[in-house]
């Protein structure tokens, strides 16, 4: 059922994950580490389709939802210290049709950090309208914050990546996708997508999600913050669709194997260098992780931390890792991030959607514990 390396020190993380394949938890899946700029680990079992008829193989993707945001804000990393952005600019410096009705003083930072008072869009929006990406950032653009900016924290689920990848494009010229395959995957050999090609199509993974997921998701309509999870409403399997995998939504659909997201985080790790490749400086790095915000998310009512785009501590990767990190989770599981303190890159992969009570995935839990015994 799993394939592939561990070495020998990290021998109770094969265990631990073929583990949640024998408690069926798993669809599809895989695991990597980075140690100081080398693997370590890595590791995928299980199938890539529903029927189960495919064996899931070392170069299957998956849709890693919010996973996807830390390497976004990578990119936004990037442009920060080349002088093109400005953490704490307002956004309309860039997108002057940002500024109208109210948001003028809105500043990348507080989009980074989902203090932006734009969770969601007030427009009716289909799903094609969110796949073509333009009417989605003209309604950011014409409309009135949901909430004074900076007066809370409310997740930006798909907002945040269109908000981003507008300010991008203005001042870069390429679509945040293209300029994470340029400036990201490309120097560090990363199979990483925002727009998957048809050439990779079949490398996909069919996603899915269990009764608990559903529910997560519909108690979240109930909230005082509905508009974050609707407007168009997304499911467990809409990744599985050609039109998903095509388009650019870069607060969700990032499709990576393990092995891509261990080794930028790796990385990042070890002051924005491996094997040669540097893709930031350790000053350019600090600046992101930079504290944004500490304390609830007004939606979720769950504590968080946030720098510039990448969850920080360890709120949401589990209570085996320590202070220091950051990187970022993905709905019902995935979840990617650099422990400097370590030197480490971390990513788990799945095409399972699964919710827990305490919120804890038991999957990731003993990955994680299994990994940090080795210290």
């Amino acid at each position: 059922m799993v394939k592939g390396m561990s070495l020998p020190r990290f021998a109770a993380v094969r265990d631990a994950f073929a583990s949640t394949f024998d408690d069926a938890w798993e669809q599809g899946a895989a695991v990597a580490v980075y140690l100081d700029g080398e693997p370590v680990v890595d590791l995928w079992g299980g199938h890539r389709d529903l029927a189960r008829t495919q064996p899931w193989q070392r170069d299957t993707l998956a849709n890693v939802w919010s996973c996807s945001k830390g390497v976004a804000a990578t990119a936004v990393a990037l442009l920060v210290e080349r002088g093109t952005l400005a953490y704490d600019a307002p956004l309309a410096t860039y997108w002057p049709e940002f500024a109208a009705n109210g948001k003028a003083a809105i500043t990348l930072d507080q989009v980074l950090s989902h203090q932006a008072g734009l969770d969601g869009v007030q427009v009716d929006m289909a799903l094609p309208d969110l796949y073509a990406g333009t009417p989605f950032t003209d309604a950011l653009a014409a409309m009135a914050p949901l909430w004074e900016p900076g007066s809370r924290c409310v997740y930006h689920p798909v907002t945040f990546g269109h908000l981003l990848g507008e300010v991008v494009r203005r001042v870069d010229g390429r679509s945040l996708g293209r300029f994470i395959a340029d400036e990201i995957a490309a120097p560090l050999g990363l199979s990483f997508f925002v727009g998957l090609p048809q050439e990779h199509d079949h490398r996909a993974a069919e996603m899915s999600g269990d009764d608990a997921i559903y529910a997560a998701h519909d108690e979240g309509l109930k909230s005082p913050y509905p508009v974050s999870f609707r407007n168009p409403e997304l499911f467990a399997d809409t990744p599985n669709a050609r039109a998903w995998r095509a388009a650019e939504i870069p607060a969700a659909n990032g499709h990576a194997d393990a092995r891509s997201l261990a080794r930028m985080y790796g990385a990042l790790a070890r002051g924005g260098e491996i094997d040669g490749v540097h893709l930031i400086s350790p000053a350019g790095i600090a600046r992101a992780v930079r504290e944004r915000f500490r304390g609830i998310d007004a939606c979720s009512l769950g504590a968080t931390v946030f720098a510039a785009g990448y969850r920080v501590d360890s709120i949401g990767f589990g209570p085996s890792v320590g202070p220091g990190n950051f990187g970022h989770t993905g709905w019902g599981g995935s979840v990617a991030f650099a422990d400097p303190t370590h030197r480490l890159g971390f990513a788990f992969v799945t095409s399972r959607l699964l919710a827990f009570p305490d919120g804890i995935d038991p999957r990731r839990q003993r990955l994680l514990q299994a990994v940090y015994a080795a210290f």
